[in-house]
């Protein structure tokens, strides 16, 4: 069975297929936030604290920390707020965390700071990005996710994008990394773009699944991109994207419908045995008062690092 230990100092969240669907907070990211990108230049964390308590209380296993708040000069003022950013959510909760940048040298100064075995979000395709960051994947033993484009961009073809996620793998076997620590990231298209988007993502899930067994995630919120009440189509996506085999997502954890709509399907997939988090969750439940809920257990053992919504958005820029 495929696991992908991700974990902070005192605690360990297990991504697999019999697990209960892993919930990634995506709040800690300033990407089309003008008011919190603004606030993070100056120093300003007061959001971010409230995002990291909030995705907590709501049921985040992983919070993802994104400090990409300017295209200007970038590799020089990314990393350290990255790195402050980490610090800051790590003095808050012991929550493991994914590390999402774009900027290499900030993905490898928040690896030097983070606790445990972080996520990292990510490597694509591209060999520019593999040699740079499947290098740092194995020096630090931590996992990434690997997104499904290339050089040659995303590709509206699921074949082409289940090769280029074969291709990560197999390049990251070349560095000694296992497909256990390899989170795929099929590239979910906007449904109301491309009208056979969720049988194509049911289908390529199926596949990595079954042919690479690798776990996968995804931008959750992408498949409703450009529709109204899109939080009534994430719902519906949900319990049909797990039963296809997806094991863990990057989305808003204080979105009380998509939440329940994880819990009920990891009731009935199995992976809540006895429904017991379900009913420690809505044994008091009223109908339109929202359920704060602790993360699923996913693993009791505490673990350090052994021997020590970019997806999102590339899927909506190639929909475009």
């Amino acid at each position: 069975m495929t696991h992908t230990v991700v974990a902070s100092s005192t605690k360990e969240v297990i991504i697999g297929f019999d697990k209960p669907f892993c919930v990634i907070g995506e709040r800690i990211n300033p990407t089309g936030r003008k008011k919190l990108a603004a606030e993070m230049m100056e120093g300003n964390f007061d959001t971010v604290k409230k995002d990291t308590i909030d995705q907590v209380a709501a049921g985040a296993a992983v919070l993802d920390v994104n400090a990409g708040v300017t295209a200007v000069n970038p590799n020089e003022t990314e990393p350290p707020l990255l790195v402050k950013t980490v610090e800051l959510v790590q003095s808050i909760t012991d929550t493991p965390l994914s590390i999402d940048s774009s900027v290499t040298a900030a993905i490898e100064a928040a690896l030097k700071v983070a606790n445990g075995r972080p996520l990292v979000n990510s490597v694509t395709g591209e060999e520019e990005k593999l040699e740079a960051i499947l290098p740092l994947v194995k020096k630090y033993d931590v996992p990434v996710v690997a997104i499904s484009n290339d050089e040659t961009g995303i590709s509206m073809d699921p074949d082409v994008r289940f090769a280029v996620a074969k291709k990560i793998v197999e390049r990251a076997a070349d560095f000694g990394i296992k497909p256990n620590d390899i989170v795929v990231d099929p590239l979910v298209m906007p449904i109301g773009a491309l009208g056979d988007a969720g049988r194509q993502v049911f289908a390529l899930v199926r596949r990595l699944r079954d042919e690479l067994k690798v776990n996968t995630t995804c931008g959750l919120s992408n498949i409703s991109f450009g529709l109204p009440h899109r939080h009534g189509i994430n719902a519906a996506f949900i319990p049909m994207v797990i039963a296809s085999g997806m094991t863990s997502a990057i989305m808003n954890p204080c979105r009380p419908g998509e939440m329940e709509a994880v819990h009920g399907a990891n009731v009935l997939s199995g992976t809540d045995e006895n429904c017991a988090h379900w009913i420690s969750t809505y044994r008091d439940h009223k109908p339109g008062v929202t359920a704060a809920a602790p993360a699923p257990a996913q693993s009791g053992a505490p673990a350090g690092r052994s021997g020590g919504r970019r997806g999102g958005r590339a899927a909506r820029r190639g929909a475009a």
